[in-house]
């Protein structure tokens, strides 16, 4: 417990530290590269509207950095540390690169295109192609070099899946980074919800003695604590399409590994509403060619009804504390 806890203070210091340096230089960046205001266009998508003063004025990609410190942490800590389970790290550690990669195309794309005026990014189609290749890399790591084959829920017991393993952990990979990309809309949402999971996780972690996992939890607890100084409202920084997609990528591989897929889905419950209520709006708007909410995702629609920003993400911050603690009492209770 005194080495977990160091890994967090230490894994603060270090972020915190680098955060304002960092947060000068895409400031920076984006003066460099920034187009004239005649150059931006008005969209007629309401969503749209409400984000473009704050991603006009707030630079984004700092899960970049994130990325880079909780990997270095990770492998230092590892390096020194005979007890750790290095297959674990290593799935973790893809991941994070892997999912990050596809972000970060879109977060230079952001500077770039401030200077170009067009798209560099992936597509759609091509981004979730990728992401879907990339989780059914990390699903077959975690059949193949992990041993995972079965998913265990309470009330029915421990089911063996075998092979059909790899195509779920390929789904809920690529669901839980879009939904923490699709949640990453207001300030401080994203790694508050985040955050809270992660204390859930540990706390299950520690019961098993999974030192492994509980170790780089801490590091990632520590990371986030010093980045959602900078992120709360009014954010400094922006988390940035590689942070979105490589964190809620590595939460869903974190959930994977402990074995606990209900109490993943329970624990990132508040990701799970938000993906859901935009998936509902694009289902409504293609079958039924009509809108379920005058915008979404859930979070959006609470501030088109003119709730104050930093209302909403302390609500859906406490309804995220209620989701972990009730995940966390259905892990425990099918140990």
């Amino acid at each position: 417990m005194t080495s977990l806890l160091g890994l967090v203070i230490l894994s603060f210091i270090i972020t915190g530290v680098c955060m304002v340096p960092y947060i000068d230089l895409l400031f920076y960046l984006k003066r460099k590269f920034e187009r004239k205001t005649d150059d931006i266009k008005k969209s007629d998508t309401p969503i749209h509207d409400m984000l473009m003063k704050s991603d006009e004025t707030t630079p984004s990609g700092g899960g970049i950095l994130l990325i880079l410190i909780l990997i270095l942490l990770s492998i230092g800590y590892a390096f020194f540390s005979s007890s750790l389970d290095k297959i674990s790290l290593i799935i973790i550690i893809f991941t994070l690169i892997s999912f990050g990669s596809l972000g970060l195309v879109d977060d230079i794309k952001l500077i770039l295109t401030r200077r170009k005026g067009k798209f560099l990014g992936l597509g759609r189609k091509e981004l979730l192609f990728a992401q879907v290749v990339f989780a059914l890399i990390v699903g077959s790591m975690l059949y193949f070099l992990a041993g995972l084959n079965n998913i265990y829920i309470a009330g029915f017991g421990n089911l063996i899946i075998n092979f059909w393993y790899i195509p779920l952990a390929a789904f809920i990979i690529v669901s839980f980074s879009n939904a923490y990309n699709i949640s990453d809309g207001l300030d401080g949402l994203s790694a508050g919800l985040l955050l809270i999971c992660l204390f859930a996780f540990l706390a299950l972690t520690s019961r098993f003695l999974d030192l492994t996992l509980a170790s780089f939890i801490g590091i990632w607890i520590g990371v986030l604590f010093a980045y959602l100084y900078f992120n709360i409202w009014p954010a400094r920084i922006f988390l940035g399409d590689a942070g979105a997609f490589a964190f809620g990528a590595t939460l869903a591989v974190v959930g994977l590994l402990t074995g606990k897929v209900l109490a993943l889905a329970i624990i990132g419950g508040m990701f799970v509403i938000i993906a859901s209520s935009s998936l509902l709006q694009i289902f409504f708007k293609k079958v039924l060619k009509r809108k379920i909410l005058p915008v979404a995702p859930l979070h959006m629609y609470f501030k088109y009804m003119g709730w104050e920003e930093p209302k909403i993400v302390t609500r859906f911050w406490l309804a995220q504390g209620l989701f972990a603690i009730f995940g966390l009492w259905i892990a425990l209770l099918s140990k």
